[in-house]
């Protein structure tokens, strides 16, 4: 739990380290079960907790709703305690820490509170469980619903118990409106709504930022090394954001994240960076923390130096970006300013480029090639600028867009191997590589053509793992040889499916991979292709993008009805 933003230090933070990352637990005296779920189509969640005397449940909510013409969401979290069966004894603990664990923060007694002073600001925790009983982490009979309120910077200034349940009813009543504003159609709703409501969450509304993953440190396998910081915003996501929001009709959170990239592409004149922070910053400095990590898994990073790499396709990611402003009637007039430089400065860096070996889609970090999926975001940001000329009716961009065009779509055909029938990594490589898939996808490739399946069926000769799993590539890299396949891979993959009409058996594979989901409905980075556990930074919004966009590519191939 980071706050007061993603990418701040979390305050609790024992995944990282048992005896540095803090504490905010309720748990009984002995033994016990759990079960945990979502109250339905919501984002609060309840967890009911078993033992020897009895039965409680827990519901964690981070309050959201409309006031005052604007959404009221504070950095709070309140966690409703209520007695379901018998009368359990519970310990309330509560260690918030500071500085990624080196600092604990002082607990300053209250009335009907615990301030913790250390932080920037100050971390309050309001309850109506007596106070010494939670600092000296004492047991107490849970006979009562009792309420514990954590906030950052301004404290609850109100009836604990009476603005907890209205916080909780209008929190509730706002999730529910916002999926019934959503666009899904019948195919496998319910996950694909847990998805958009995961995506939602990883949204800063503040600036409209949309990050990798809410956690830091969490390995793609067990003792890999590879344990990245994705609380941030990363440029080559966008497309396929901003594609899963156009897909479920929520057009406010494509709008926001829209200006987030706007005001990048006229801060950053020279080059763009592959990710920045929730406010557009460009400091990302990769740090190691002293800490244990997740179960032992080393170096434990904040920061990602992959923002120093060079990463070309984020070019065409911006011009694909873009176009909605003008093809989609929602967006006013006034909101296309400075069309001509925008796209004129965009395609200038693109042209400097085009030949340019860059670390690719997966930031290898000491590996430098000429990508088929960079050139593959040439030809298709290219594409964008010349639909966006036509519309401006400048015929300078359209010449210089098609030119573009021309020069990417001659790069990718010298990635093709025509002995195997397939398009690889990169010029001058054999490997093959799953982002290839959106050759197919994106339509530089017909996907009715014999060129489209033979080039799937030559990927999954060679990556395609059991049970529609999918690996990225099987190449040594400069951490190894990867040992986990990537969801959203696998994800490329249904859609691919669907797309050249094996339409069977994109299903299959869709609803086997359904089955590597936690107890929520949540999805990681990566799973081991040989036990199914789940691996690297949780949730994904890239996994959970990859769903809904495969869901929604196989509803269409069914032309099943929108329900809403």
């Amino acid at each position: 739990m980071c706050w007061p933003r993603f990418d701040s230090s979390f305050i609790f933070g024992n995944m990282l380290d048992e005896q540095k990352g803090g504490e905010f637990s309720l748990l009984p005296y002995g033994k016990y079960s759990s079960v945990q779920y979502y109250e339905e189509n919501t984002n609060v969640l309840c967890t009911e907790i078993t033992c020897e005397e009895g039965r409680y449940r827990i519901t964690d909510i981070a309050p959201r709703f409309r006031q005052y013409e604007r959404y009221f969401r504070p950095l709070m979290l309140i966690r409703k305690i209520e007695p379901l069966e018998g009368t359990p004894r519970v310990r309330a603990i509560c260690k918030p820490v500071a500085g990624y664990g080196q600092k604990e923060l002082k607990p300053n007694r209250g009335s009907s509170h615990i301030d913790y002073h250390g932080m920037e600001e100050t971390v309050r925790l309001t309850t109506n469980i007596p106070i010494n009983y939670i600092l000296e982490e004492q047991f107490i009979v849970l006979n009562e619903t009792k309420y514990m309120v954590l906030t950052y910077g301004s404290p609850l200034e109100a009836p604990l118990e009476s603005t907890s349940e209205d916080f909780l009813r209008k929190t509730v009543l706002y999730w529910r409106r916002w999926v019934k504003h959503t666009t899904i159609a019948e195919f496998h709703q319910q996950e694909v709504i847990r998805s958009s409501l995961v995506l939602k969450i990883h949204q800063y509304e503040d600036t409209g930022a949309i990050i990798a993953a809410s956690t830091t440190s969490l390995p793609e396998f067990d003792q890999s090394g590879r344990t990245w910081d994705y609380r941030y915003c990363w440029l080559r996501d966008t497309f396929y954001v901003l594609t899963a929001f156009n897909h479920i009709g929520h057009f406010e959170e494509m709008e926001r994240y829209f200006h987030y990239m706007a005001d990048i592409s006229v801060r950053h004149v020279e080059r763009y960076q592959p990710l920045y922070t929730v406010t557009g910053g460009d400091k990302l400095d990769e740090k190691f923390l002293d800490l244990e990590g997740y179960m032992g898994n080393q170096p434990v990073r904040i920061g990602n130096q992959a923002s120093e790499h060079i990463q070309n396709d984020i070019y065409g990611q911006v011009l694909i970006s873009l176009l909605p402003l003008y093809v989609d009637k929602r967006f006013a007039l006034s909101e296309r300013t400075n069309s001509y430089d925008w796209i004129s400065n965009t395609l200038l860096k693109m042209e400097r480029i085009v030949n340019e070996a860059d670390a690719g889609l997966w930031e290898f970090r000491n590996l430098s090639q000429v990508h088929c999926y960079t050139n593959l975001f040439h030809w298709a940001g290219a594409s964008a600028a010349y639909k966006i000329a036509c519309f401006i009716g400048k015929e300078d961009l359209k010449n210089r867009a098609l030119k573009l065009k021309e020069q990417a779509a001659a790069n990718i055909e010298k990635c093709y191997d025509p002995a195997r029938k397939v398009y690889q990594q990169a010029i001058g490589t054999q490997h093959l590589d799953a982002s290839t898939l959106q050759l197919i996808m994106m339509h530089y490739l017909d996907p009715a053509s014999a060129k489209a399946r033979d080039h799937l069926a030559a990927l999954e000769q060679s990556l395609k793992a059991p049970n529609g799993l999918f690996f990225r590539y099987k190449h040594m890299d400069d951490f190894g040889k990867p040992e986990s396949t990537f969801l959203i891979s696998a994800f490329w993959h249904v859609e691919a499916l669907a797309c050249v009409g094996r339409v069977d058996e994109a299903i299959k594979s869709f609803e086997n991979l359904m089955k590597y989901s936690n107890h929520l409905g949540l999805f990681s980075e990566d799973v081991h292709y040989e036990t199914g556990s789940q691996w690297g930074n949780f949730p994904q919004a890239y996994s959970h993008v990859g769903l809904m966009n495969a869901a929604y590519r196989i509803a269409r191939k069914l032309d099943q009805p929108n329900f809403f």
